[in-house]
């Protein structure tokens, strides 16, 4: 009897059912938080992802413009369309449209000093038709969607719910940006008054660049003396990247250098004060090879172009240096530069009409030397004809009175790699800058939104003698949407996630 009972109680048979009997109540349990945490997780990622998603759609269309929102709400409605699992929204099984969480968003003119502080008022674009050029950041918010979970919360905690909101919140903005460009802006002289009316003709921009007609008008870039100033204090200058150091020569520098560093964005770029003649005015004319030597401007990088043509001819001075403003005559005979339009009917004469006297300049320069014969039906920019001139070798061809466009062998080293008569520039808006109440153009004036980037052909060194030295230019190509494409390299767009 003893021993029956003893076998009984040592034999452990099925010990391993009353275990898991016993454990299984704690398994499925736990086993139904992690199939919960999974959903709410995968609920959570779905909706993120699309905040993330209309978030970067939006913010790719905040390039300073005044239809920049206007853009992406319409980016918001077309081009995303992402979809949840999980949610106790809708009655159909299967994934729901994200649109039925419900979407809103708002624009921010900028974003706290750290990432741990909330977006306040200050933050925020409340007038988005006027405040749309400012506008840099958008934020996307997805109304938290309500989520049932398996495991009962009531059977742990008395009275706790089963159910829970998840959402999602996203912040992003748009960089676009360009590297290796002048320190130097302009006034935009196409920009249109809120009618649709400009200065300039009513064309814009855009058309500036593709319209031949337009596009080899000549534009005072800016004025050097008396009435240069573009505003109380500022003469056309962008401050230069951090650790290029202070004061004209610096700037002039930053200017003359055939190697520029440093980038500027669009929606921020500064402008440089108090700089208007000296040094500055001669950075621009070391790319004709005038004054290469001397004031700082005296290794290869200050280079002049490979064609510095300019109607001008050495009459005085050592011919062992090169050739300085006061010893160059632009009155010889037989010389001629790229000259002026024949009218300046815009911008209260800073604009011409493009009507420019090829036919003169070429048969001083190069006789009857052949060029495209589609330039007798539609006359050419001086940019294409001083590029024509390099590639069918005529810039060595002397002029009637003696002038060629090779450089003196006693200056640097011509440049090649770039072209030194290209000087690149920022566009701003200034009638909207000046109309916003949040932006203040006197004197130094920070986190200006650029309407473009440009590149402009210098077409005359800039006079020492006069009060008013212009420094006069065509404009050749712009970035972004109306642009050739020339300044793809240049031009660095990004749209990212901040928060």
């Amino acid at each position: 009897m003893f021993r029956v009972l003893r076998a009984f109680w040592d034999d452990q048979r099925g010990i391993a059912l009353i275990l898991v009997a016993v454990m299984l109540p704690a398994i499925i349990g736990f086993s139904l938080l992690v199939i919960d945490f999974s959903r709410a997780a995968n609920l959570h990622n779905d909706l993120q992802e699309g905040a993330d998603a209309f978030s970067l759609a939006a913010a790719a269309e905040l390039d300073g413009r005044s239809d920049s929102i206007t853009r992406a709400d319409r980016a918001l409605a077309t081009l995303v369309s992402n979809q949840y699992n999980f949610s106790t929204v809708g009655t159909l099984p299967g994934p729901q449209p994200l649109a039925a969480a419900g979407v809103t968003r708002r624009y921010l003119r900028s974003l706290p000093a750290a990432d741990n502080l909330p977006i306040t008022a200050a933050n925020v674009i409340t007038d988005e038709v006027a405040g749309a050029r400012t506008a840099r950041f958008v934020e996307v918010r997805v109304t938290p969607v309500g989520f049932a979970a398996i495991f009962p919360a009531s059977f742990v905690t008395p009275g706790a719910s089963d159910n829970w909101m998840i959402g999602a919140v996203a912040v992003a903005g748009f960089t676009s940006g360009v590297c290796d460009f002048t320190p130097v802006f302009m006034c935009n002289p196409y920009e249109m008054r809120p009618d649709g009316t400009n200065d300039a003709g009513n064309v814009t921009l855009e058309q500036a660049v593709t319209n031949p007609a337009v596009h080899r008008r000549l534009i005072e870039l800016r004025k050097v003396g008396n009435g240069a100033a573009s505003f109380p204090g500022n003469f056309g200058f962008l401050e230069p990247p951090e650790g290029i150091g202070n004061g004209a020569q610096a700037l002039a520098q930053t200017i003359a250098t055939s190697t520029p560093i440093g980038c500027y964005n669009s929606s921020n770029v500064a402008t440089k004060t108090g700089q208007n003649a000296g040094p500055v005015q001669d950075a621009f004319n070391v790319r004709f090879g005038i004054g290469a030597n001397g004031n700082h401007f005296d290794s290869a990088q200050y280079g002049p172009a490979a064609n510095v043509r300019k109607g001008a001819i050495q009459t005085t001075g050592s011919t062992n240096q090169c050739a300085s403003m006061n010893q160059l005559s632009f009155t010889e005979a037989g010389t001629m530069g790229l000259p002026r339009d024949a009218t300046t009917p815009y911008l209260g004469g800073r604009m011409g009409d493009g009507n420019w006297d090829f036919a003169g300049y070429w048969s001083t320069n190069f006789g009857s030397a052949t060029y495209p014969t589609s330039w007798d039906t539609t006359k050419p920019t001086r940019y294409e004809v001083y590029r024509y001139e390099i590639s069918a070798g005529l810039v060595g061809t002397a002029s009637t009175g003696g002038e060629t466009g090779t450089p003196s062998a006693s200056c640097q080293p011509p440049v090649t790699t770039v072209d030194r008569r290209l000087i690149y520039g920022a566009i701003l808006n200034c009638r909207a800058l000046e109309a916003d109440p949040n932006v203040h153009l006197s004197g130094h004036s920070t986190d200006l939104p650029v309407e473009s980037f440009a590149s402009f052909f210098l077409t005359e060194p800039v006079p020492s003698t006069s009060e008013d030295a212009s420094v006069m230019v065509e404009l050749v190509d712009i970035t972004g949407r109306g642009g050739q494409g020339t300044l793809d390299n240049f031009l660095r767009d990004e749209a990212q996630l901040y928060r």
